[in-house]
């Protein structure tokens, strides 16, 4: 209709996490929760609600919400790895993206009383029998965590399909399993590991950003400076139901692009080591469609590709 206002939320917008509180994506959703309210970037009220353990789209109800503007969840490219591999339907990708919001960077962690002082020690125990390793990973087989692994493990001569690898529905469980000698070593994201690092009860061998991070991290070596060629982040976004329409996109595309411009969410990249990666539009939709297609032919390599 000519003249129609343009589409805004009538009702409270739910802002959605699949891991619980403090949990990788939950962070997200917090945080991204805070940059709206305090801004005041919406006319209805908003809350977090954490699906813990509903991957794919279930987030949003799936189907049952499709064309519902009123519901955002945190996405990642584990969504996509999990029908790579064949652990969720191709239809549990039916969501819309909406904007890459940032990514962060992977540390590997063992307990503070690990042997293993270095990333050169874990080269080496992975290069000398790889089949007597224990991985702790968040969050599933084939994602971010696990490819950066395979990279380690193939830089060290090792058999990517050998160690015995523990996987966790949250960076917080994996950590733990870290801590209680199950694993002898876990990867995670890294603002997973600052609560463990501040008390000393883990220590972060090396992160796979592309230099030194801030912090508790200023003394912890990159894999770039081990020689290892492990340069690699999780990117969070956020992604709304499928078949929003494009009015329902470009409001939410504003939004977003509005909240990681605040003082609130620029405090929140430094807090927890997250590194700025916006993206929206066309950009978003080629990187996406890239990505895709690369993490089909790594996860084939790896023997997880479902074909």
């Amino acid at each position: 209709m000519s003249g129609q206002a343009p589409w805004s939320p009538d009702h409270e917008v739910e802002i959605v996490a699949n891991t619980p509180p403090g949990g990788g994506t939950d962070r997200s959703a917090r945080a991204l929760h805070e940059a709206i309210t305090a801004n005041r970037l919406l006319d209805v009220p908003a809350k977090v609600v954490n699906a813990v353990g509903r991957t794919g789209t279930g987030w949003c109800d799936g189907d049952a919400r499709e064309g519902d503007g009123h519901v955002v969840g945190i996405s990642s490219p584990s969504m996509a790895t999990d029908v790579l591999i064949g652990t969720l339907p191709a239809d549990a990708m039916r969501f819309t993206p909406i904007a890459i919001l940032y990514t962060e960077y992977l540390a590997f962690v063992v307990d503070a009383g690990s042997p293993l002082k270095t990333g050169a020690d874990l080269v080496q125990m992975l290069g000398a029998d790889t089949g007597k390793v224990t991985v702790a990973l968040a969050t599933a087989f084939g994602n971010t965590n696990h490819i950066a692994l395979a990279g380690v493990i193939e830089h060290a001569g090792g058999d990517v399909g050998a160690p015995a690898i523990r996987v966790f529905t949250s960076a917080r469980l994996a950590i733990a399993d870290v801590m209680e000698g199950n694993a002898d070593v876990g990867v995670i994201t890294a603002a997973s590991a600052v609560p463990e690092m501040e008390s000393e009860r883990v220590r972060t061998l090396v992160i796979s950003s592309p230099e030194r991070l801030h912090g508790v991290f200023a003394s912890t070596p990159t894999w770039r400076e081990q020689d290892v060629d492990c340069v690699l982040g999780s990117w969070r976004g956020a992604g709304g139901s499928a078949g929003l329409g494009d009015d329902q996109i470009a409001f939410w595309q504003g939004v977003c692009a509005a909240a990681v411009a605040t003082t609130e969410w620029q405090a929140a990249l430094k807090r927890h080591f997250w590194t700025d990666m916006y993206m929206d539009g066309k950009e978003l939709a080629q990187y996406l469609r890239t990505e895709y297609e690369e993490t089909k032919s790594i996860l084939a390599g790896l023997g997880l590709f479902a074909g």
